[in-house]
């Protein structure tokens, strides 16, 4: 078993040679900080500037990360990928907004975007961040209890509104639909958000989940509370599950605050508490649904390992795991062969605003040197492979 995921010919059988040769190229620059931090600032630079490096980021590094500019342009991707039976959760990665006029247009991408993934099996789920629906500054004043002006109360109950009106959208066409977490100091707002609209729709089956980023040492208990006021009121509970992405940031805060760090001290106790979370959810399967989104082949084959056992169907639509684009396609790819759901996160947009996403992938797999790695050695395997 342990030597599924080791299987390149089926991980990269979409990469053609020259695309085998970029990604290399890509992991060996990420593995670099200073180049890292050297290419963000020049990237930066550059589109501020408005130098004409569009062209170039686009046939590197937003190519091998990104499905395209537009929904259109990710489709022969999309199906690409749905021939070796990989699924796409399209992800509109556009950062950083801050005015209702950007929120109101990022709600109206996300509902025709709805409508565009309801006519195609090969896209089960919409997804959008909270802070795509509103101001950062807002979530984190209702978590943190601060009273709201009348003026932030109302801003807040358009916030309410763009979350309805997907969700509701999402309901009527029985698609599923993501929900991304974010910094711990804003989340308990979005957090109590998604639990209404989990009470409103997931009555008969999941069709909203939230996120639980299980590098916070609190998830577990907060799940638990959540699954009991669930079983009073009658509804289920869906969760994408990810380790996280915002460590540094969240240890400076609480460092500066003086509050509790709400990390796990260590990668090891952030392992356990996803695998102790999985295993809590798939033991109560018949209240919840499932999105395992990891990158680390030990959380997958426990899942694998879990669904096997109790002889449950692998294409039980309660049982989903996810990578992004770009990355661990020794996972999906192999998983998706062996008959498991499998979703891909596509993200895409304007090459300029997708710029914050991309920057923050190439810094996470610099904090993840093992992750590097493993891209680079099954990518020279593979390489090896060809030749042969």
């Amino acid at each position: 078993m342990n030597e599924l995921f080791n299987n390149t010919e089926v991980a990269f059988s979409l990469k053609s040679d020259s695309e085998l040769e970029r990604a290399y190229f890509l992991f060996k620059l990420i593995k670099s900080e200073p180049l890292v931090k050297i290419g963000t600032a020049v990237t930066k630079f550059a589109l501020k500037s408005s130098l004409p490096v569009e062209g170039l980021i686009r046939s590197t590094v937003f190519d091998h990360f990104c499905g395209g500019v537009s929904e259109t342009d990710c489709m022969p991707i999309i199906e690409k990928m749905h021939d070796k039976s990989v699924y796409s959760v399209l992800d509109y990665s556009v950062e950083g907004k801050e005015e209702e006029a950007q929120f109101d247009s990022v709600l109206n991408k996300t509902l025709s975007l709805i409508n565009f993934v309801n006519e195609k099996e090969a896209m089960p789920f919409a997804v959008f961040k909270p802070t795509g629906f509103g101001r950062f500054e807002l979530y984190r004043k209702i978590t943190e209890g601060e009273a709201l002006n009348e003026k932030e109360k109302e801003e807040w109950e358009r916030v309410v509104d763009r979350f309805e009106k997907v969700a509701k959208a999402c309901f009527e066409k029985n698609e599923c639909l993501l929900v991304d977490a974010e910094e711990s100091w804003m989340q308990k707002a979005a957090d109590d958000l998604m639990e209404d609209l989990m009470e409103k729709y997931n009555k008969e089956k999941v069709i909203v989940f939230s996120t639980l980023q299980l590098y916070r040492h609190d998830r577990l208990d907060y799940l638990k509370g959540l699954h009991q006021r669930a079983k009073k009121k009658g509804y289920k509970i869906g969760m994408k599950l990810v380790r996280g992405a915002y460590m540094e940031k969240e240890r400076e805060r609480a460092e500066e605050k003086k509050y509790l760090d709400p990390i796990c001290a260590t990668k090891e106790e952030t392992d356990k508490n996803f695998n102790d979370v999985l295993k809590y959810m798939f033991d109560n399967i018949d209240d919840m649904a499932i999105f395992c989104g990891t990158h680390n082949e030990e959380s997958s084959y426990l899942l694998m390992d879990l669904i096997e056992k109790a002889k449950m169907d692998k294409r039980d639509n309660r049982l989903w795991f996810g990578q992004l684009y770009g990355m661990s396609d020794n996972i999906s790819f192999n998983l998706a062969d062996q008959g498991f759901n499998v979703a891909k996160y596509l993200p895409f947009g304007p090459v300029k605003d997708v710029m914050p996403y991309l920057i923050r992938r190439a810094e996470e797999n610099t904090s993840v040197a093992g992750q590097t790695n493993r891209e680079l050695d099954l990518i020279s395997k593979e390489k090896k492979r060809r030749k042969l």
